[in-house]
């Protein structure tokens, strides 16, 4: 599959900027037990992405492709390049798992060094390689030396662990292994999911890069993918949580950059889009009570963008039965309103799982 990301427009150009002329790339993010092959294909249809991440490979000595994963990959439904994503700390193991995904049809090979799970980062994988740069500097090389043309090896980071202090000498670090793109999500780790994104962090990454750099974080409508672009001058955005609410949000985008009107779905639409998602990604060993309570995964997101006041959040999260949920999601989405499915500033306690998305 072609690699989407062009080179630079003009040799006058930063080898990481773009100009007018250039469309800014869409990913899907990597989102464990999210973005499988079956979300893929969803989203596919609905305009999807111009990249599909996979769920991260886990890397350890005993460490073993994963089948589920690997799915996604031989049997892409999108018809996009796939970046095949692995986390770990151990060299000869990543470096074992990086060859045999060459194998298969993926289009590069991407380093995990934002995962802000404490199961993941107190293992010193992840976000919690940024604690260790000497040990990032080691498998940077080791990779780089791994992954041949043209399949691309890229990285995905966040600013630091606890500060954005280690940004600065990651970034030559990145350079000097000439990383062939690099995604920023502005937070750091310990902000997981809670602290406001910082955009001029990321910017300060694009400029620096002689690679392409795509803006990760809080990208939650149009208008606010515009503003990031302007802002970042990155070369192009990664979208995750705000494509699990609204799936048209990559062909928004592509409009509002356009100077198009934008597709805006009615609650009608929403609702075909949950149902579809209820299908999409049952399983036929699941429970009725098991397949609505994962179901619970994807509306913590979609619930947001429903209405201001939470009560349709608050009656999903209590369903137990298929008719119960789509009595709720029936009820609040049989309307031909336009939805812009941005997020509601609904008042969450800190330890609310819909406070990563905020």
């Amino acid at each position: 599959m072609t690699w989407p990301i062009t080179p630079r427009a003009s040799d006058d150009l930063h080898p990481g900027k773009t100009n007018a002329t250039d469309t800014p790339v869409l990913a899907l993010a990597p989102m464990q037990d999210v973005t499988d092959h079956a979300f893929w294909k969803l989203m596919a249809s609905y305009g999807g992405a111009d990249i599909y991440y996979t769920e991260y490979f886990r890397v350890h000595a005993d460490s073993r492709l994963e089948k589920w994963i690997l799915q996604s990959i031989d049997e892409n439904p999108t018809g996009r390049p796939v970046v095949g994503q692995l986390i770990g700390n151990d060299i000869p193991s990543l470096v074992r798992s990086a060859k045999e995904l060459q194998h298969h049809p993926v289009a590069a090979i991407d380093l995990n060094l934002g995962c802000p799970a404490p199961v993941v980062y107190k293992k010193c994988a992840g976000g919690g390689l940024l604690r260790d740069l000497p040990q990032v500097d080691r498998i940077l090389g080791a990779l780089r030396d791994a992954v041949a043309a043209p399949v691309r090896f890229t990285v995905k980071t966040r600013v630091g662990f606890d500060s954005a202090e280690p940004l600065a000498a990651l970034l030559p670090m990145l350079a000097r292994h000439e990383v062939d793109l690099v995604t920023v999500h502005g937070r750091t780790v310990a902000g997981m999911y809670r602290t406001p994104v910082d955009y001029e962090l990321i910017a300060s990454a694009a400029a620096a890069l002689p690679c392409p750099v795509l803006a990760n974080g809080n990208v939650d409508s149009p208008a606010t993918a515009a503003s990031v672009l302007s802002i970042t001058q990155a070369r192009g955005l990664m979208i995750g949580r705000g494509a699990i609410r609204n799936p048209w949000i990559f062909n928004q985008i592509r409009e509002h950059l356009a100077g198009k009107t934008l597709t805006l779905p009615t609650g009608y639409d929403v609702l075909a889009y949950i149902t579809a998602l209820y299908e999409a990604v049952s399983s036929p060993e699941a429970t009725e009570a098991q397949q609505v309570q994962k179901m619970k995964k994807y509306l913590n997101f979609i619930g947001l963008g429903v209405e201001p006041t939470g009560v349709f959040l608050h009656a999903i999260r209590r369903a137990t039965s298929r008719s119960e949920f789509f009595h709720h999601c029936t009820t609040h989405l049989s309307h031909s309103h336009p939805m812009p499915l941005t997020p509601f500033p609904l008042p969450l306690k800190p330890c609310d799982v819909l406070a990563q998305d905020r």
